[in-house]
């Protein structure tokens, strides 16, 4: 036909497209039938977004660098009490017992590291008061969930807790008395043994947070057509499909060998929050599929990808019609490209109704 010559070979991505067409054609030509090799496209103005499509894994999210929380002990004594796999522990609840000790769980980043009593002032006395405000044993009018002062609100706000969980009604934080980690937090192993010898600095358990999430490998080169706040869609192993979006994107490639030839893929990890998490049930570690919406242009001259020309001295550009059936290559500037439906964004000569030639495929 009389485009037989012209084979296109179309490489999709978020951020762009390679389009390779051999021998491409030039100029004005009369009219010519399009026949069995292609058919006219109209040129549409409206909007259009970017879509990739990709498999991911839904689990519990944990650090930044995707490694578990490790739950370190500071006390001495015998474990009475440790946490299962898949035990949920709320910030303010027993995360585990040794001897008549209850160790508790506060929500922080800032891991304990002294004893707390009236008078101490720092960053570590602050988390504590948030969280004695958060959990509800004294009001923001009494205690200043921002305040460093260890005080005697601080002071009468601790002992409700520590009557609460069963400790002793001290007052005082004696380091060891509780864990700060970011909370809630998933157990999906415990490290430490009923019955056996606890020591400072030793591992007793590794937790996740409560939260659900699907991480996403991301090709580094689509890197560049993800932010985060992008809308996702996720299809679930058994088909239900729920929605999210991109909470963050990570900031160090990974690079994993595909070939017996030592070539590799590199991949930027990208995490989707759910916004049902509900849906998810007790799914971890589960394959889905992600369709992530980037960003869109209200209104765009679109094309399909197929009527897409490579040009020899570099650009693209595509082959219209006009009404008396003269066929003209307009050359084009490339934008947004719709993976999922094959579109792409264009500028250059064109108007909304003009008609290009979209070979057969």
């Amino acid at each position: 036909g009389r485009r037989s010559a012209a084979a296109a070979v179309v490489v999709l991505c978020a951020a762009g497209a390679i389009v390779v067409v051999a021998d491409p054609f030039g100029g004005d030509r009369p009219s010519a039938p399009t026949g069995a090799g292609g058919s006219l496209a109209a040129v549409r103005q409206g909007p259009l977004s970017a879509q990739v499509n990709q498999s991911g894994t839904l689990s519990y999210a944990a650090r930044d660098d995707g490694t578990p929380y490790s739950v370190v002990n500071h006390v001495q004594g015998i474990y009475t009490w440790v946490p299962s796999a898949g035990d949920e522990i709320k910030c303010g609840r027993i995360l585990y017992w040794v001897g008549d000790t209850p160790i508790v769980l506060l929500c922080g980043t800032r891991p304990a590291y002294r004893n707390l009593s009236a008078g101490d002032s720092g960053r570590d006395v602050r988390e504590l008061n948030a969280n004695l405000v958060k959990l509800g044993y004294a009001k923001k009018s009494e205690l200043d969930p921002g305040s460093r002062y260890f005080g005697s609100a601080t002071a009468n706000a601790l002992q409700k807790l520590q009557d609460d969980i069963g400790a002793d009604e001290t007052g005082e934080l004696r380091l060891g008395d509780a864990v700060f980690l970011p909370g809630p937090l998933r157990v999906t192993r415990a490290t430490a043994t009923l019955g056996g010898r606890a020591a400072p600095g030793a591992p007793v358990a590794e937790a996740t947070s409560s939260d659900r999430q699907v991480t996403v490998n991301l090709d580094a080169s689509q890197q560049g057509g993800i932010k985060a706040g992008d809308k996702a869609q996720i299809t679930l192993p058994d088909n239900t499909v729920t929605t999210g979006r991109v909470s963050r994107i990570g900031t160090v490639a990974k690079s994993s060998s595909s070939d017996d030839q030592g070539s590799s893929d590199t991949t930027i990890p990208v995490y989707i929050t759910l916004a049902h998490p509900k849906v998810a049930g007790d799914l971890d570690q589960a394959p889905v599929q992600v369709q992530i919406t980037t960003e869109g242009v209200k209104q765009a001259l679109i094309v399909p990808v197929t009527a897409l020309i490579g040009q020899a001295g570099g650009g693209y550009a595509v082959e219209r019609v006009d009404a008396r059936g003269v066929h003209q290559t307009v050359p084009v500037t490339l934008g947004l490209f719709d993976n999922a439906d094959g579109l792409v964004q264009v500028s250059g000569s064109l108007s909304a109704g003009d008609r290009v030639v979209v070979p057969s495929t």
